[in-house]
């Protein structure tokens, strides 16, 4: 297979208002990464996306964004992997450039989801559980990891507070974030005062709904002439996914996600590196007790002693796994299916030296980890600065 790297980067601003359409949304994406690296023209667009057909009654995105952003007659796709959409998306231009089908793609996420009442959006997002034994049982992803939050806090005895500083370091980081959603701090009175939304998971152990688009701009390696404006060239260096159950009832171990595990491993393989390489991850923290399981079966911690890692501050910018570096989905934002072009598009300004007041020094390796529903579909990439 052929090097790859990233050439350019584009987001917008998440938000929780807007008033453009959904092409519009992946369209500013997808133009800002082209001009940031400094190209007009790709051989295919893929996007991802979960909920337009539901909430837009839009489907066919992949022409659709193609035509909005000026790329009429290049392949467009459109990749559907619950809240891993985006890193499906991005998986689907790895392989179209490994392959030698082309040289140069760009990739985009984008979800819009706050233009229908709450209830539509939440039993839009519950279509990605297992709908026969827990969608259409009254369960949705709240509900469901309330139940695996409340089995980690029995199982390890551990107090529900200690899940705060998940909470707390996202939204420090994504003070100086302008593209994050929240941009206040957190402190922990403000945690243990929000309301609870399903016993035992608070308001601030949750990602908001939420709009936004993310992209980038992949190549093959003998395409990339130079480094923008004196960036480090940027190597896509692994590419791996993998599949857990969709029902939590159906896991070996409700608090072990399998997903995250081989994906992880798949990964380390593929980069010839080990956790301890890793100098960023940033993980899919939709909810806290994801991403204190995503440390666990990424090799991070031992089973039982993620949570410490928060409560230690090794997760903050300047600790031992940099997790949530600006603002992570609980305080960037979560707009589904654009979250794993987000991550990867901070994972690129960290590894530039771009990330400003965020930025963890010295970043060479960094990971990211994009999940759909509950652990069902788990698409790490690493990505490798080369100087």
């Amino acid at each position: 297979m052929r090097d790859i790297y990233i050439l350019g980067v584009g987001q917008i601003p998440v938000t929780k208002e807007t008033d453009q359409s959904i092409r519009r949304l992946a369209a500013d994406a997808v133009r800002a990464a082209l001009a940031d690296a400094e190209i007009e023209r790709v051989g295919a667009l893929y996007v991802g996306n979960m909920l337009s057909g539901m909430l837009s009654q839009q489907q066919h995105l992949g022409a659709l964004v193609a035509d909005a952003a000026g790329l009429r007659g290049v392949e467009a796709a459109t990749a559907e992997a619950a809240c891993s959409s985006g890193a499906a998306a991005l998986r689907w231009g790895i392989m179209a450039i490994a392959s030698g089908l082309h040289d140069v793609v760009v990739v985009a996420g984008v979800e819009k989801m706050t233009h229908t009442d709450r209830y539509e959006t939440t039993r839009a997002l519950a279509t990605a559980s297992d709908w026969e034994t827990e969608g259409s049982k009254g369960h949705n992803f709240i509900s469901l990891n309330a139940v695996i939050m409340q089995e980690y806090i029995r199982r390890y005895r551990v107090n529900r507070s200690l899940f705060a500083a998940f909470s707390l370091n996202a939204h420090r980081n994504a003070i100086t974030n302008p593209y994050a959603l929240f941009r206040k701090e957190v402190t922990i009175l403000d945690y243990e005062q929000s309301r609870i939304v399903h016993e035992p998971i608070r308001l601030y152990d949750a990602a908001p709904v939420c709009n936004g688009a993310a992209a980038v701009v992949l190549a093959a390696g003998d395409k990339v002439a130079r480094s923008r404006a004196g960036r480090p060239p940027v190597q896509v260096v692994a590419s791996a996914a993998a599949t857990d159950s969709v029902g939590i009832a159906d896991r070996r171990d409700l608090l072990l996600l399998d997903g995250v595990m081989f994906s992880s491993r798949r990964a380390y393989a593929q980069a010839d590196v080990l956790p301890a390489d890793i100098d960023i991850f940033e993980l899919h923290d939709a909810y806290t007790i994801m991403a204190v399981l995503s440390l666990e079966a990424a090799g991070f911690a031992r089973p039982g002693q993620g949570l410490w890692l928060g409560v230690d501050g090794e997760i903050g910018l300047h600790g031992r796994v940099p997790i949530s570096t600006m603002g992570g989905l609980k305080a960037r934002g979560h707009p589904v299916g654009a979250t794993g072009l987000y991550q990867i598009v901070e994972l690129y300004l960290q590894l530039t030296g771009q990330a400003g007041p965020n930025q963890v020094p010295n970043a060479r390796i960094g990971m990211a980890q994009n999940i759909g529903g509950t652990g069902a579909t788990v698409i790490t990439h690493i990505l490798k600065r080369c100087d």
